[in-house]
């Protein structure tokens, strides 16, 4: 039997506490509840975590805080902030504690269920050889989110570091815009596939001094990622 994901939830208010933490257990997670940020502090420091929620406003130690302290012992444990804070700015902070993701109160369990996964999927069952990537002279570390060149130090949003990394695990083969989007989106949708085109974009641009790495259009078909130094699998 296959072990339970367990996620820490760092959150003051117990009734929303207890709404998330029931939700998730419904789900098949294994859920730890603290109510402040030091009791949070030390669950992280004597117990294995797959993912930790944090409230921002917490006494005690708030999760700006928490998130930095943890960072320091653990650079890849996925870190979601629950926060009311929709403020740029608090956004910013978070981001810069070390958190991967922000999700602002009110919000639907559907919501936070889906982003739970991503980060799931992300640091669990993938292969060591399937993490870190060479484009070019560019370095992609998609457990740190990271684009490094020459001239290129750009972190990347969760979004963005799935599609680059599906990309250079199919790389130099057609690929068609609806396996695109089932297998980084979860679905073949007209909008998000304008969102993907917005992401494509995006890494066109943090690519952009590697002169033999390209990402083609194939109108009517999907992409081809092209770079030359990639494993190429033997049909």
């Amino acid at each position: 039997m296959p072990q339970k994901t367990k996620i820490l939830l760092v959150e003051d208010d117990t009734s929303l506490g207890y709404v998330i933490k029931d939700s998730l257990e419904e789900c098949g997670y294994e859920v730890t509840h603290a109510t402040d940020g030091n009791a949070g502090w030390q669950q992280f420091s004597k117990n294995f975590y797959d993912l930790i929620l944090l409230d921002v406003n917490m006494p005690l130690k708030d999760g700006f805080t928490l998130a930095a302290q943890i960072r320091r012992k653990n650079t890849h444990i996925p870190i979601l902030f629950i926060t009311a804070k929709n403020m740029q700015e608090d956004k910013i902070a978070g981001f810069k504690a070390g958190g991967d993701d922000y999700i602002t109160k009110p919000f639907s369990m559907e919501e936070l269920l889906l982003r739970i996964e991503v980060f799931i999927k992300r640091t669990k069952g993938t292969d060591p050889d399937e993490l870190i990537f060479m484009i070019g002279q560019t370095q992609f570390d998609f457990p740190n989110l990271t684009v490094k060149g020459p001239n290129t130090d750009v972190r990347l949003t969760q979004k963005e570091a799935d599609l680059l990394r599906f990309f250079c695990l199919n790389a130099n083969r057609v690929i068609k815009r609806e396996e695109v989007l089932t297998k980084v989106w979860g679905k073949d949708d007209y909008f998000l596939g304008r969102s993907m085109d917005v992401f494509i974009t995006k890494i066109r641009k943090y690519l952009k001094e590697e002169t033999e790495i390209e990402i083609q259009t194939i109108h009517g078909v999907g992409f081809r990622f092209i770079n030359p130094s990639a494993k190429v699998d033997e049909e």
